[in-house]
């Protein structure tokens, strides 16, 4: 599957949610890292050990990853060459942006697909070396979906 990278739940409780799968699957975990996107702080963690990775996300009510109904599946993360012209093709597709964080500075964007009951997100090729830094030291470059040049 071309540059399909992650997939993320979002959790109210994201020691728990780590040490649940922990048990249940064995995987190892990074530490977890806080951060802020407009007016939300949220943690976030990645397991270790290459793609395809685990993501969870804890965020306050009313954010992206608000879980305060209860953790569920949130997203399936694919790179793309061009975060802006990916989500104008998924947006002609039929799949509309839920949330974009490029006006925040943050080149990715979620995308509702209602047939799946959950979001696919888009995160620019260009942040590729920053993650990979952060939740994967050394590991080898990704794939990204190839948006080609506009039509």
């Amino acid at each position: 599957m071309t540059a399909f990278y992650h997939v993320c739940f979002a959790v109210p409780d994201i020691e728990r949610a780590m040490r649940d799968l922990q048990w249940a699957a064995g995987v190892e975990w990074s530490a977890p890292a806080s951060d802020r996107i407009g007016e939300w702080d949220f943690r976030i963690v990645f397991t270790t050990g290459g793609p395809p990775f685990i993501e969870l996300i804890e965020g306050p009510a009313g954010s992206p990853w608000d879980a305060s109904a209860g953790a569920r599946f949130d997203h399936i993360g694919f790179w793309s060459s061009d975060v802006e012209q990916g989500s104008r093709r998924l947006r002609d597709q039929g799949l509309p942006t839920d949330f974009s964080g490029c006006p925040h500075g943050r080149p990715f964007a979620y995308h509702l697909v209602d047939s799946i009951g959950a979001r696919v997100e888009l995160v620019d090729l260009g942040r590729q070396a920053a993650f990979l830094a952060k939740w994967n030291p050394g590991g080898d470059p990704m794939q990204a979906i190839d948006e080609g040049s506009p039509g």
